[in-house]
């Protein structure tokens, strides 16, 4: 899949432990086009690594990128590391194992 084609929704495969316990390795989740919220789980990647996609958690806009972190801190690299991200799509939907809809974590 190349980031430059615009499909409305993308079929990914989580890898890694770093958005546990909302998501596992091996999940397949469903990401569409929309404008992310802080909270919401998201599809990106960063300037320094332009095609590696990762899923991780919005958590504020940073310019027209976005301060991005996965739930499991100590097993992820995230924007504490590389910095902001470019937002791809919003993850959606879990389609595998257990399917239903991701609930962004929204702040009190």
């Amino acid at each position: 899949m190349t980031l430059e084609s615009r499909m409305p929704v993308r079929r990914v495969t989580v890898r890694g432990a770093s958005m546990a316990p909302a998501l596992a390795g091996g999940d397949v989740v469903l990401a569409t086009c929309g404008t992310p919220r802080p909270g919401d789980v998201v599809l990106v990647t960063w300037p320094s690594r332009p095609g590696q996609l990762s899923v991780k958690r919005a958590i504020r806009p940073a310019g027209y990128l976005w301060h991005v972190e996965g739930d499991f801190a100590e097993a992820s690299t995230d924007s504490r590391h590389l910095g902001p991200a470019k937002v791809h799509a919003v993850v959606r939907w879990r389609l595998w194992p257990k399917p239903g809809r991701i609930q962004p974590r929204r702040s009190a």
